[in-house]
């Protein structure tokens, strides 16, 4: 009611000015009539504070005025004209009316006015920019554990952005791509990527990163998920000797990988159980044969399995005579014939460059006795010869 009053008090007395000629109320009007209120746009985070500032350089006591997007008066001068908490006055005078809204929502978003009443009144608008802050982001898809072979998909969710934020996926430190949606949530907006892919073992222990990137963060969202694959047993023996000789150890090991691991190993030969115990010593994935002899050659197996598999490998022992053993030493005649052959053919390529060489130069050498080989007789040879020779300063001068 107060605030209608001073609007028709301010309303009569300006056309009192008008009607009775009051050189006073004239010549203030005048000094308000060519200006405008002065704004910025102003941009916010959602749930920070924003202020509005209307200036004008000169006035003439003539009071300043803010409105929201609904056109609600929110400050007339100093006087707060709607009831929102949310709202403060900063700063109040004739040049200039500033106030700050709490807690800023994307509803506050849109056009205010600010409004000088000199007549007729002006007005100017600034744009008040709310940021939707993103929520971090959640990655759903997640099978625990994961099987080799499937196809599984995973989504990274994060929502309340305005503008939309960006997805951006990771595995362990490389970037991939995935498939990005968009949908409005009211005034925010929600961001969806998608990553689709086959599982293999070696994603066993990957890291699968989703980051959230946006206009309103300084810095970017993370989250960070570890896959698990379970994967059947892959199996590989590895021996203690290169070349197993009579009376000496030799120790196998059968190495398992495999998720989740092989709870046992096997160990056989030739099909059936291991012959000599006494000898053939199991612990764990090794085998260990003491005092080797001829009667230890064949084909040893290990095999192992979980729960998605079974798998097995395969060692084929060969016992060497120590005392023969020169006469199963094929690898350093093969040695001793490749260097005879590198040999040979160095030789051979020497003894051609050189007679490539030897036939250049010769060449080069008796073509002053050409003209001799196309005489008809011993006198016109003679002073061909003698005229070469005498040309064979000239000659000279080409190959200094």
């Amino acid at each position: 009611m107060m605030m209608l009053q001073r609007h028709l008090l301010f309303l009569l007395s300006s056309l009192g000015a008008s009607i009775f000629g009051v050189e006073g109320t004239k010549s203030k009007a005048r000094g308000g009539q060519g200006q405008f209120p002065i704004t910025q746009n102003v941009t916010a985070l959602e749930g920070s504070a924003a202020n509005m500032t209307c200036r004008v350089d000169f006035n003439d006591n003539t009071s300043l005025q803010w409105s929201n997007p609904a056109q609600q008066t929110l400050f007339f001068g100093d006087k707060k004209a709607l009831r929102d908490n949310r709202i403060e006055l900063v700063r109040a005078s004739w040049q200039e009316l500033t106030i700050r809204i709490n807690d800023v929502s994307l509803a506050d978003e849109g056009q205010y006015t600010c409004s000088l009443f000199t007549m007729p009144v002006k007005t100017t608008k600034a744009f008040l920019t709310v940021l939707g802050v993103p929520e971090r982001p959640k990655i759903t898809g997640f099978t625990s554990p994961a099987l080799e072979g499937e196809s599984i998909t995973l989504t990274c969710t994060t929502t309340g952005s305005k503008p939309a934020a960006q997805l951006r996926w990771f595995r362990n430190d490389k970037e991939v791509q995935g498939t990005t949606e968009v949908t409005a949530s009211g005034k925010s907006l929600t961001v969806r990527s998608s990553l689709r892919f086959q599982v293999e073992r070696g994603d066993d222990l990957v890291a699968y990163t989703c980051m959230v990137e946006h206009v309103s963060l300084a810095n970017p969202y993370v989250t960070t998920e570890v896959l698990e694959v379970y994967y059947a047993p892959h199996l590989e023996i590895t021996h203690s000797l290169i070349i197993p000789q009579e009376g000496q150890y030799l120790k196998l090991e059968c190495v398992s990988r495999g998720n989740p691991r092989p709870e046992s190993v096997v160990w056989s030969k030739d099909g059936g159980d291991l012959p000599d115990v006494e000898r053939m010593i199991v612990e764990g994935p090794e085998l260990t044969i003491t005092t080797l002899n001829k009667t230890d050659n064949g084909t040893y197996r290990c095999e192992a399995s979980n729960q998605l598999g079974t798998s097995s490998a395969e060692y084929k022992l060969f016992v060497y005579d120590p005392n023969a053993i020169g006469q199963h030493g094929p690898d350093h005649a093969l040695i001793g014939g490749v260097v005879a052959v590198v040999v040979f053919i160095t030789l051979c390529l020497i003894i051609v460059l050189g007679r490539y060489l030897a036939r250049h130069k010769g060449t080069y050498l008796t073509h002053e006795a050409k003209g001799s080989e196309d005489a008809p007789d011993a006198d016109t040879a003679i002073i061909n010869a003698e005229g070469n020779h005498m040309h064979a300063e000239e000659k000279k001068e080409y190959f200094i």
